[in-house]
């Protein structure tokens, strides 16, 4: 069963653009006191994609996690997408939940395949086979038949595909408080709900 008083998460970035979104749900979970441990694991195309959206390289790989989160990030780990054999490999780890963000066509094709080639697709794999909450914010348009399907299946395995398509009704001022109302969103549906979250009571009716 999830661990309902101190989550563990796992999240995936990969080299759909969006690196803004990975950075902001790090920093949340991080922040956050309910969460004990986060695993990170980003494949090479991840690698560069922070590279090139934040100017983040990190020499030493160990030290990600305090570059994109702006802390020490003592409770986020990173571990290699080579890693096959890493903790969360495996469904006997104790992991609550796992998002993907940005989450590129080619991953979720691997997820929906179920090929699990690396960690990042393995740890995916783990989940949905525990029943455990996936949450894929693919970042790919316009979509072919292809992904839709890829979708589909994911979607029936029990995964949540939520594109990374930020609101516009709660008027926001800059692209930092869109980014953050969807990670918001994002978090609640890993069993993370946030009070910050715009919740919409309503509004004017139009006249036709």
């Amino acid at each position: 069963m999830p661990n309902t008083e101190r989550h563990i998460i796992t999240v995936g970035v990969t080299g759909a653009s969006g690196a803004i979104y990975a950075q902001a749900l790090l920093r949340l979970l991080d922040a956050d006191r309910r969460v004990a441990r986060v695993f990170l694991v980003a494949t090479e195309a991840g690698l560069r994609l922070l590279a090139t959206e934040l100017a983040i390289v990190a020499a030493d790989a160990k030290k990600l996690p305090s570059l994109l989160t702006g802390t020490s990030a003592k409770k986020i780990e990173y571990l290699p997408n080579k890693d096959i054999g890493a903790s969360i490999a495996s469904g006997s780890a104790a992991v609550d939940a796992m998002v993907v963000v940005p989450c590129s066509a080619g991953a979720l094709g691997s997820i929906a395949a179920g090929t699990a080639s690396d960690l990042l697709t393995r740890a995916a794999d783990v989940c949905l086979k525990e029943r455990r909450p996936v949450v894929l914010c693919l970042r790919e348009s316009p979509l072919n038949r292809i992904h839709l399907e890829n979708m589909l299946r994911v979607h029936d395995a029990g995964a949540t595909v939520m594109p990374a398509m930020p609101a516009f009704y709660y008027d926001p001022k800059t692209i930092e408080a869109l980014v953050e109302q969807f990670v918001y969103r994002v978090l609640t549906q890993a069993g993370l709900p946030q009070e910050n979250q715009y919740q919409w009571k309503g509004g004017p009716t139009g006249n036709g």
